[in-house]
């Protein structure tokens, strides 16, 4: 019985999350020599173009050929305000098109869309038990032939010590005993309870990669999160241009030559300040040095591009002033002389804020690493009432940091966004990969994925795993309570088999009940 409860309660749960997620559909309309035909997902290959027409979904991550297009990204991010996107903007599966036709170049192919890879990190998450269902699965193979040798000795053992034995009371007795110590709401009710913790995170765009990590979440103490892209948006504008010895358009040409091999953000403000100026330049022998920035050869000259450690390193001389600078900045150096610089500026999530400000409410500790400069990540910390903030950190350095925050005994959740934070997430105690749409490598790292960039999303996850862990202990406890007064009672024998059937059937009932209106709660 408790098995048929459990059964129809999980597929609810599947059904929730799939209506969450799976939002893929059958057909896509496939552009091809200004004719249109109707295909299957899979037959689509990287570089084809497809129509999408308004209230259709998006099948395939693509890129977007029209002018604008309007999406709603509430599968994907837990969003329900529409997203505007322009010419070259990325357009992901699951996404629905809201207002007029576009055109997309598929970018990725079918099994490769971060839709799928969404779909198989719920899947992979109701396999791993946190500690809790770990226990009670432990618990109820040794309980179970336990509570039946006591059952059996409830029966025969009385022969030995009653007056007036009789089997068929004995026996009766024996089994009320039998039905109130079944395992039944334990065993159903508590995986149940992970089961809907994941899937209540999954609607509010939060991925859990197992019941374990909800279990972490609720026993951290200290909070770690990157600057760029975590607490910033990540979205540089440039703020100033300064050349020495050349002309300003050819430093910024020369600069985004070279930067445009580079995936970070700066690198990619430097290449939109530029325009087309970038497209005409090409650099060779391209290298990038890790933490400090990139080096190639443009039109013969060797050019660096990137902070002032990277100058440093190479031993080349520049203005005190340039290091005290607040602002990102991108030092540029020609044939190993000091060519100018280029100020950049970031600009903090709205939201940063409010989520420092309710992590300190849940009483954590905040601490922000970066590798930009000490002044930048000091001025951000001062405005966001951050606990700890250090600066000019190598990826090495965060792991370091981190680990001496281990080393002090805390209980550390880092959230980050870039493939230099992988490291670091794969340290901490629970790694928080930030925005589902980044960094392949960190999100197959972390232990959580936060499907936007919003850092209030952390707080979200830490009373997601509070809440389906107060679930589960209730219904151990109520089970656990109700089970001992029964037995109580039936081994007084004044409780019936009917009672005992009762007590072990509707306790099942009600646990089960209980894990499944974590679906209904709001974060």
């Amino acid at each position: 019985m408790g098995e048929w409860f459990q059964d129809a309660a999980i597929d609810k749960t599947k059904k929730s999350i799939k209506a969450l997620l799976d939002v893929r559909p059958d057909q896509v309309t496939l552009l091809k020599d200004n004719k249109t035909r109707v295909v299957q997902p899979g037959e689509v290959k990287i570089g084809d173009t497809i129509q999408v027409k308004a209230g259709e979904k998006v099948a395939l991550d693509s890129e977007l050929i029209s002018e604008k297009g309007s999406f709603n990204t509430a599968a994907l991010t837990g969003e329900s305000k529409p997203d505007s996107k322009y010419k070259g903007d990325p357009v992901l599966a699951g996404m629905i098109n809201l207002n007029t036709v576009v055109e997309l170049k598929v970018s990725a192919l079918f099994k490769d869309s971060k839709l799928s890879k969404i779909l198989d990190m719920v899947q992979d998450a109701t396999a791993r038990k946190s500690q809790t269902q770990l226990f009670i699965s432990r618990f109820a193979r040794v309980y179970t032939p336990i509570v039946f040798f006591l059952a059996l000795a409830v029966c025969l053992l009385p022969y030995f010590f009653v007056e007036y034995y009789v089997f068929a009371t004995w026996f009766y007795r024996a089994l009320v005993f039998l039905v109130i110590d079944c395992p039944c709401a334990l065993v159903v009710s508590i995986p149940l309870g992970y089961f809907g913790g994941i899937g209540l995170a999954s609607r509010n765009g939060i991925l859990f990669k197992g019941g374990n990590f909800m279990d972490v979440m609720t026993k951290i103490d200290t909070v770690v999160m990157d600057k760029t892209g975590t607490l910033t948006k990540g979205v540089f504008k440039v703020q100033e241009v300064v050349a020495e010895g050349m002309e300003k358009q050819a430093l910024v040409r020369l600069a985004a030559g070279i930067e445009k091999n580079s995936t970070h953000p700066v690198a990619k403000a430097v290449v939109a300040y530029a325009g087309d100026k970038s497209a005409e330049v090409k650099a060779e022998k391209v290298e990038e040095v890790s933490g400090h920035g990139m080096k190639g050869i443009i039109e013969g000259k060797e050019v660096l591009a990137g902070n002032v450690r990277l100058l440093q390193k190479y031993g080349i001389a520049f203005p005190e002033k340039v290091g005290q600078i607040v602002d990102t900045v991108v030092v540029i150096a020609v044939n190993g002389q000091y060519a100018g610089y280029i100020t950049i500026a970031d600009e903090v999530k709205e939201d940063a804020m409010s989520a420092i400000q309710a992590m300190h409410g849940l009483g954590l500790r905040t601490v922000m690493l970066s590798g930009d400069k000490q002044a930048v990540v000091d001025e951000i910390a001062k405005k966001l009432g951050l606990d700890e903030a250090y600066g000019d950190l190598l990826p090495d350095g965060k792991v370091e940091k981190v680990q001496a925050l281990k080393d002090a005994g805390r209980r550390i959740a880092f959230a980050g966004d870039g493939v230099n934070d992988a490291p670091v997430v794969a340290l901490a105690d629970a790694g928080i990969a930030m925005g589902g749409l980044g960094s392949d490598a960190t999100i197959e790292t972390a232990d959580i994925v936060i499907q936007n960039d919003q850092p209030s999303r952390i707080v979200s996850a830490i009373k997601a795993g509070k809440i389906t862990r107060g679930i589960v202990w209730q219904n151990i406890s109520m089970a656990m309570v109700v089970k001992v007064f029964v037995l109580i009672l039936g081994a007084g024998g004044i409780a019936t088999l009917w009672e005992a059937v009762i007590a072990d059937v509707g306790v099942a009932l009600l646990a089960i009940l209980n894990a499944v209106r974590i679906q209904r709660m709001k974060l």
